[in-house]
């Protein structure tokens, strides 16, 4: 059973999926460059909910802080790399650095800060590889929300009105109590 990150490290670390996918975003050499969201999340939720087999991803989020080079033809070019090492994977690259342009909120400071502003506290969470292979989780908001399988909105989303909007949009769009019979979804009123 998972019940702190360093239970989350070692379950990522004895996945050889996560490790490998890992270890190929580590060789693009990104800067400040995570494995985040759904990865890491849906990791947890699996196996808190004892299942066997992996809950397929519709992507796997990969995301680096490049302020130098804010293009997207950067990130496509890393996309497609990836895309070449591992066929039948669906990476989404984005660099951090532009995506305020993209979400019409302040710049994000780094990939660190860009998480800790993600939709809810379940899903702000990231992974990388250090210099040993061992990984290193990123959890600005904690585990506890992810690890007691609650779903609620990250501080810079509660603080206002239209993100909040967004979260609700989005928890009813995703209605991953469906998979994940467990959770529980917090509801706002807006």
């Amino acid at each position: 059973m998972l019940k702190n990150e360093k239970d989350i490290i070692e379950s990522i670390q004895k996945d050889e999926w996560m490790m490998s996918l890992l270890k190929a975003v580590k060789s693009a050499d990104l800067r400040d460059g995570w494995i985040c969201a759904g990865f890491v999340r849906s990791k947890i939720w699996d196996t808190l909910h004892g299942f066997n087999e992996r809950t397929p991803l519709p992507d796997i989020d990969v995301i680096y802080f490049d302020d130098k080079n804010i293009g997207e033809e950067e990130e496509k070019e890393i996309e497609n790399n990836l895309i070449v090492m591992y066929l039948g994977i669906p990476w989404s690259v984005k660099n951090e650095a532009r995506m305020h342009l993209r979400n019409s909120v302040e710049p994000y400071s780094s990939s660190c800060d860009a998480v800790g502003k993600f939709p809810e506290t379940a899903t702000a969470l990231g992974v990388k590889l250090d210099s040993r292979n061992k990984v290193i989780l990123l959890a600005p908001h904690g585990v506890e929300d992810v690890i007691n399988l609650t779903v609620k909105p990250t501080p810079y989303f509660e603080a206002d009105k239209e993100r909040l909007a967004v979260y609700e949009n989005r928890v009813r769009n995703k209605n991953w109590q469906l998979i994940w019979k467990q959770l529980k979804i917090f509801r706002v009123e807006i």
